[in-house]
């Protein structure tokens, strides 16, 4: 298969530093490397980070409210997201950052405002977070900017998806659509990856992945399996820190692990046939079966079925050759349970 598109999710996990977010650049841009078989895999292909207006984000009494708790970074909710906000010069120093170490720049932008950024650069890709799905003043101001689009299905059923496409659609179609649960944690009963399977067959025009909340690695695994071409995982430099997306985003140990088990999954699936592989060749004359003797049997006898049974290793007659063995006359001397070869037929 091509290889699948990754991308590492920062989110807000660099706590409103920006040198934190290049550490997280840092981190996807590692080569991953498979000790076992010696294989240099490729690492994630992008970062994403979020841009907010806070004159966009909620309404004046919420982001009033009182926000005192262990991950709190002000004592208002408006506070907090202010501390976490970086500046548009912010996103374009880490932007820069990512480009000099080859990953792609991926933007969610969630709200008209947020715009401001694209006058000092043009990510590769911009992100409609699920909640923003049924924004549709703010998709067709994004679609309109031609850059290519990826939607978040997480609080959306198919009306919502059909009606952001349509928006979309009016302006371009280089569009990807992920399949995603809008839960955090994603609770096992909950994540239904058969509906990357529904997104193929009903919008195969477009690409289709999948964006992870789950705990683990196992899930983008499954979802490789069943055709999902781009993955999203939230990554942080170390689970323990502060903030509330922390502990359900993946630290370093655990990026390299997901990133080799796609790159291994997408060698895993191969092409749609059945074959006997080379690598198993040797396996297959040491470990199958094949016709040999029952007792001792002498030059010049001739073979019954009765005399016969199956030994390895597999390099001789198999049962399916029963006829070319049956009714043949011994050439030389067999003992018991030796391996019969067509030099000892006449």
């Amino acid at each position: 298969m091509e290889s699948t598109y990754i991308i590492g999710e920062i989110g807000q996990n660099h706590n409103g530093s920006v040198d934190i977010a290049k550490l997280l650049v840092d981190l996807v841009a590692r080569p991953v490397h498979e000790d076992l078989f010696n294989l240099d895999l490729k690492p994630m292909d992008a970062v994403k980070m979020t841009k907010r207006d806070l004159n966009e984000e909620l309404s004046a009494s919420q982001m009033a409210r009182p926000y005192n708790n262990a991950n709190s970074f002000g004592a208002t909710y408006g506070e907090h997201r202010a501390f976490l906000e970086l500046s548009d010069e912010d996103h374009f120093e880490v932007y820069k950052h990512a480009k000099c170490l080859g990953l792609d720049f991926v933007e969610t932008l969630c709200a008209k405002g947020c715009l401001s950024l694209l006058k000092l650069f043009t990510p590769d890709k911009l992100k409609v977070a699920s909640r923003d799905l049924t924004n549709l003043p703010l998709l067709a101001v994004l679609a309109e900017t031609k850059i290519p689009i990826i939607l978040s299905t997480g609080m959306a059923g198919k009306k919502e998806l059909d009606e952001a496409l349509e928006v979309i659609n009016r302006y371009h179609s280089n569009i990807s659509i992920l399949h995603c649960v809008s839960q955090y944690p994603t609770e096992p009963d909950n994540l239904n990856l058969r509906t990357i399977s529904y997104l193929k067959k009903n919008y195969g025009q477009y690409k289709i992945g999948f964006s992870d909340h789950t705990i683990g690695i196992a899930a983008p695994i499954v979802a490789i399996g069943m055709g999902a071409e781009i993955i999203e995982k939230h990554i942080t430099i170390d689970r323990r820190m502060k903030g509330t997306d922390q502990p359900g985003s993946l630290g370093p140990d655990g990026v390299n692990r997901m990133i080799r088990d796609i790159r291994i999954a997408e060698r895993w699936l191969g092409e749609d046939n059945l074959y006997i592989d080379k690598a198993v060749i040797s396996a297959k004359n040491k470990l199958e079966r094949s016709i040999a003797t029952l007792r001792d049997m002498k030059a010049g006898e001739v073979i019954k079925e009765s005399d016969l049974h199956l030994l390895s290793p597999g390099d001789g007659y198999k049962w399916s050759q029963l006829s070319k063995v049956v009714g043949k006359i011994l050439t030389r001397n067999i003992p018991a349970n030796e391996v019969i070869y067509p030099e000892d037929l006449e």
